[in-house]
């Protein structure tokens, strides 16, 4: 181990920063974070580093730097592009003792500063000892993937009732089990859905009689995306690596399962037009059964929950029976989808609003405001129109929409299997005819599509 990791309180100490360039900034800026004193000595003062010295209550002294200086500080930062001087302030603030850093000098350093996580009071760090800090950072975006933001308000609240636990459960061992069941479990989500309310209630509960548990368990109704496993949400992979149940959708690809805690028990219950594994009414009962079996329940479900996705009517029966869940929101099908073939749902010379239909109902039938759809200077989304798509084309040419109205489908959209058919109302439900489409697709309506041959920058398979 090169570096020992160890995490200085800088608070109200007086720090010197020598250089007031772009990466100087960059440090001025992090000490800042950690609530130092500091003081910039530099003979040229970049307007970046002028413009923070009301922000950060900056001393700047425009001189060169000597070695008297150093007088005074617990904690120097060296980022010139003179090799001399960052010598200079090496060897002055090791003869004193001071904790030293030359920026892009490993050599030079008495500590370095890692790729930093801020979810105070928690702090995580990454370091290469700067042997390739461009890798520390990538290193630090994948764990900041994993470590929501809400982390810190977790740890708060968990400092509020430290004593009261340290109180109530004597044994050391026995505290550990009681945080990590609290850190791991429906309280911490209660916590990261915002709700403190009921987390005290529930942590207060628990201190009061520590072998009681409820044995009821929880259900997160996620929105996978539209297909690519890379659109899930940080807050979707977090749930999902916990779940102990995952009850997936027809549209959810195996790539994003396969992220799914590996002991995880996995269920199907994909509906398909002619082929439904189960009626919404036993899947809705399924995920209450579990929660109620002290399951946490990850419901994954394709693009948005609560767009076409009958999310609705999942958390009226658990609320019905009081059982916790959590919503959260995925990038629906009409967004990504559109987004990967290149065109925008909305633009100024083209439309100026959006509207989603899904292209069948509940009774089987294609009953839509087709005047208002058939209205001009707008973007027309339809989910599930594929079975339907010459009805709605026939439709909309019916209430007055011109029959060469550009119009999109989009299969598997976002994937590598993602394939753009373009037409117009009355061309390409011939089109469409005459080839192999694969579920899932979306249709598209309105002049935007024009832009897909300008705008296409995702390449799936050939259209």
């Amino acid at each position: 181990m090169d570096y020992f990791p160890v995490f200085v309180k800088l608070q109200e100490q007086n720090c010197l920063v020598v250089g007031a360039g772009e990466i100087a900034a960059r440090k001025i800026e992090l000490l800042a974070r950690a609530g130092a004193k500091i003081t910039v000595i530099a003979k040229a003062i970049s307007p970046q580093v002028t413009a923070m010295q009301a922000t950060h209550n900056l001393v700047i002294k425009q001189k060169a730097f000597a070695a008297a200086d150093l007088q005074g500080f617990r904690l120097v930062v060296s980022a010139t592009d003179n090799g001399q001087t960052n010598q200079l302030v090496a060897n002055t603030a090791e003869a004193q003792n001071i904790l030293v850093n030359v920026a892009d000098d490993p050599a030079l350093c008495r500590f370095i500063f890692p790729a930093i996580i801020d979810r105070s009071p928690v702090i995580a760090a990454v370091s290469s000892g700067g042997a390739a800090p461009v890798l520390a950072r990538l290193l630090r975006a994948k764990i900041e993937s994993v470590i929501p933001p809400a982390f810190g308000r977790l740890a708060l609240f968990a400092q509020k009732f430290r004593q009261a636990v340290k109180q109530q459960v004597k044994a050391p061992a026995q505290r550990r089990v009681f945080w990590e069941d609290v850190f791991q479990g429906p309280i911490a989500e209660l916590v990261f859905s915002g709700n403190e309310q009921e987390a005290e209630r529930q942590l207060k509960q628990s201190i009061e009689d520590p072998q009681t548990k409820e044995n009821t368990g929880e259900v997160y109704l996620i929105g996978a995306g539209p297909g690519a496993a890379d659109l899930l949400t940080f807050r979707a992979l977090r749930l999902m690596q916990q779940a102990d149940v995952i009850v997936y959708d027809h549209l959810v690809s195996p790539e994003i399962i396969d992220l799914a805690r590996r002991d995880a028990e996995k269920i199907y219950v994909g509906k398909q037009r002619t082929n439904h594994t189960l009626p919404q009414e036993s899947i809705n009962t399924l995920l209450a059964d579990l929660a109620k079996a002290g399951k946490r329940v990850a419901r994954l479900k394709g693009g948005d929950p609560f767009i076409f996705g009958r999310g609705g009517e999942e958390i009226e029966t658990l609320m019905q029976q009081g059982i916790p869940f959590q919503v959260i929101p995925g990038i629906t099908a009409a967004s990504g989808c559109a987004a990967y073939a290149g065109i925008p749902l909305t633009h100024r010379d083209h439309a100026q609003s959006c509207t989603f239909v899904t292209g069948h109902l509940k009774d089987g039938s294609i009953n839509l405001n087709w005047t208002q759809l058939a209205a001009p200077q707008q973007t027309i989304v339809v989910y599930m129109g594929l079975v339907g798509l010459e009805k709605i084309c026939l439709a909309l040419i019916g209430h007055g929409s011109p029959k060469d109205l550009p119009i999109a489908l989009v299969q598997q959209g976002t994937t590598t299997s993602q394939r753009v058919i373009t037409g117009t109302l009355e061309t390409l439900p011939g089109k469409v005819a005459s080839l192999a489409i694969i579920p899932p697709t979306l249709i598209i309506i309105g002049t935007v599509v024009t832009l897909h041959d300008q705008l296409n920058w995702f390449h799936g398979k050939p259209s």
